[in-house]
């Protein structure tokens, strides 16, 4: 397995990464202008991007990820709850798909609470092993914090739906499974960030606060306590990344 990750603008963090001995490759939060870095990385590593993933439709950025999967040649994918809100066509991801690319695998986990349509996406390298080795949570679970809730409205709702995603779909996963976000301290999208760009599920759920919480209740009342300023520029983000 090779695997990249690349710091870029907002404080998001993008991915490459795939099986360089079966030429196949995954990009995952493609911010817009570094395209053409993915497909040199691409070219050097000798590996066809099949698939192009965006976590959620983003309010912090303007996604590349459509253009490169043009480019590419791959499919553009997003969780099918899109289906109601983009205005283009794309590959639709279901809660449990599994994509394979070479001898690696991602699982497809939906995970909503940031936003409806926040997937996290569990990989394993099958040259390893049968059992998961790192997971990249989009704006779902950062290194030291968790996604805000309000980008969507009804804050306080979407809090315990983040709650639920947490503790039923990611804190039973292997405490040895490393922690992949998709942005570090310096971003909107959370309050509290740490700036190391990866981590471990099991120091996260030790040391991180906002997976401190055995109450649901509890839980919200902590993340809607101190809601971070919208993203400047949201609305455009958020309108072209959804257009024709």
């Amino acid at each position: 397995m090779f695997f990249r990750q690349l710091a870029t603008t907002e404080s998001s963090l993008s991915y490459l990464f795939g099986c360089g001995s079966l030429g196949k490759a995954i990009a995952v939060d493609v911010v817009e202008g570094d395209q053409e870095w993915f497909l040199q990385q691409a070219r050097q590593t000798g590996v066809e991007i099949t698939h192009v993933i965006d976590t959620h439709v983003h309010a912090d950025h303007y996604s590349g990820g459509r253009d490169l999967a043009e480019r590419a040649g791959a499919k553009y994918c997003l969780h099918e709850s899109d289906r109601e809100v983009v205005e283009f066509d794309f590959y639709p991801l279901r809660d449990g798909d599994r994509i394979e690319a070479g001898n690696v695998e991602v699982e497809v986990i939906h995970t909503p609470g940031h936003t409806e349509d926040s997937v996290c996406l569990l990989v394993t390298d099958r040259r390893r092993g049968e059992q998961p080795w790192f997971i990249l949570t989009g704006d779902t679970l950062f290194i030291g914090s968790v996604g805000r809730p309000d980008l969507a409205g009804q804050e306080r709702e979407m809090a315990g739906r983040l709650y639920d995603s947490l503790h039923q779909r990611l804190l039973g996963l292997p405490d040895e499974v490393e922690i992949y976000p998709g942005h570090y301290a310096g971003s909107a999208c959370g309050a509290g960030l740490s700036g190391k760009p990866s981590s471990t599920l099991g120091f996260e759920k030790r040391y991180n606060p906002g997976l401190a919480f055995s109450d649901r209740d509890a839980f919200a009342d902590f993340l809607t306590s101190d809601i971070p300023p919208r993203p400047a520029d949201m609305d455009a983000y958020v309108a072209a990344n959804i257009a024709a």
